[in-house]
């Protein structure tokens, strides 16, 4: 069983009912894993929240386990962040902060922008080829 921290890219398209993404959450949830998410995603999901959307957007939200971004996860995010950036690779510190706080629980992080997460040690989510 895994712990699955949902980038915000997927957490949009399940509230919109995009790509599948309904599906393959149940999917996981019926294979016993867990669903999670962040602060970061938290404020992204609100951000761009549209009127209408709240109960729904909460409801699902308030579903999910929750990992906080401790004192030890924003430094770990921040040497991320300098680490990649000698390297030439620009990451936000968002994305940085995402994978910190799947790095320090050990989670899989369920995202479609790969570019964004290149670090080797962090595991993430690759769905099956559907043919």
């Amino acid at each position: 069983m895994n712990t699955y921290l949902l980038d915000t890219s997927v957490l949009i398209d399940l509230l919109n009912g995009k790509r599948g993404r309904d599906a393959l959450l149940l999917r996981l949830l019926s294979e016993g894993h867990l669903l999670a998410c962040c602060s970061i995603n938290v404020t992204e999901v609100y951000a761009g929240m549209r009127p209408g959307e709240q109960a729904k957007t909460d409801s699902f939200m308030d579903s999910l386990q929750y990992y906080p971004v401790t004192k030890a996860v924003a430094k770990h995010a921040g040497q991320l962040k300098y680490e990649w950036a000698r390297k030439g690779i620009t990451l936000s510190t968002a994305d940085t902060t995402i994978a910190a706080v799947v790095l320090a629980h050990k989670l899989v992080l369920l995202t479609d922008n790969l570019k964004h997460y290149p670090m080797p040690e962090l595991r993430v989510f690759e769905e099956p080829e559907r043919s």
